[in-house]
């Protein structure tokens, strides 16, 4: 039957073969390794979050909530301790607040801000290669107007808020480009030109 195989069949059969082998092959489970290699919190003491809710999820709404997070986050004063950076909020909480209610009216959003500071849950969260298990925590939560959207949190102490800034641009699509070894091995052997 070899033998009655056109001259590029032997090839195509054995890529085919190729293939059928990776895709029965044992694939790690998702997971495993990172779990294994991240640090995770034991307890949520010495640990103070900002929580960030947004009115709504309308896409302006969202846009607003980034823009107070920005504006809280520039007044914040980094402390040695989660009850430094506590101290700092109850002391500045008028501060914080007004910032806050100056993005929304700048931006022109009738609602105003609440600000509390409390205990409150929050799920699983990976922050550079650290793991905050779900539970309660110290956080400083603002509320925009209804405060019915979707929301954004970060660890303010020890200080972990990771701002990504302005937008930027993705490369157009002329400037990637997208290889595949696979491709490259069955290429060379001339199953696809």
């Amino acid at each position: 039957m070899l033998q009655s195989l056109p001259q590029r069949g032997l090839p195509l059969a054995a890529a085919l073969l190729v293939c059928l082998a990776l895709a029965c092959a044992p694939m790690p489970q998702a997971g495993t390794d990172a779990a294994e290699t991240m640090d995770v919190i034991e307890t949520p003491d010495g640990i103070l979050r900002l929580h960030v809710i947004a009115n709504s999820d309308s896409e302006a709404d969202q846009a607003v909530k980034l823009l107070v997070r920005d504006a809280i986050l520039a007044r914040m004063e980094p402390g040695g301790s989660a009850a430094e950076a506590e101290a700092f909020v109850r002391t500045h909480g008028a501060e914080l607040l007004a910032a806050a209610e100056d993005v929304l009216r700048d931006n022109g959003f009738s609602y105003g801000a609440q600000l509390m500071l409390g205990a409150y849950d929050f799920p699983d969260r990976t922050y550079g290669g650290t793991l905050y298990p779900a539970g309660t925590y110290r956080a400083l939560r603002v509320v925009l107007g209804d405060g019915a959207g979707q929301n954004w949190w970060c660890v303010l102490f020890p200080p972990l808020c990771i701002v990504t800034g302005e937008a930027q641009a993705l490369p157009a699509a002329d400037e990637l480009t997208f290889r595949s070894s696979l491709l490259d091995w069955l290429r060379g052997l001339g199953v696809f030109a």
